[in-house]
């Protein structure tokens, strides 16, 4: 089937990217010193950002299994979640490590156009 090796990518590049950011989550709650350092937050303070950055992670996590399960329901928490991804790689672009944020931010628009495209009709010649 038409892109079946990028939906596998997908998968695995949400299930780490689901556990990094629950880890920085509970670093966040923890009022963690890598987060300190002169750093303005679009959200209110850490506590905030921790338990998005948790809730977030839930949800990468749930369309990762997903996905390797082959469900629907992984298709869509995967796109979902991609695209939160690449609004919070958007939003970060200012910070100390802009040339990483716009990786990740290519990466997860990759990611989303591998899940929507796959299942598509092959071309044939």
């Amino acid at each position: 089937m038409k892109g079946a090796g990028r939906v596998v990518f997908a998968a695995i590049m949400l299930l780490v990217v689901g556990t990094i950011n629950i880890i920085y989550g509970f670093g966040a709650l923890d009022d963690a010193n890598i987060f300190l350092n002169d750093t303005r937050f679009i959200l209110s303070d850490l506590n905030t950002l921790g338990w998005v950055l948790i809730v977030l992670g839930l949800i990468q996590l749930t369309g990762g299994f997903s996905l390797f399960a082959g469900n629907a329901y992984g298709r869509v928490i995967g796109i979902i979640a991609g695209t939160l991804g690449a609004v919070g790689a958007l939003l970060s672009i200012g910070g100390a490590y802009p040339w990483w944020s716009l990786a990740v931010f290519f990466l997860c628009v990759w990611i989303v156009w591998g899940i929507i495209e796959f299942g598509a009709e092959e071309d044939t010649v």
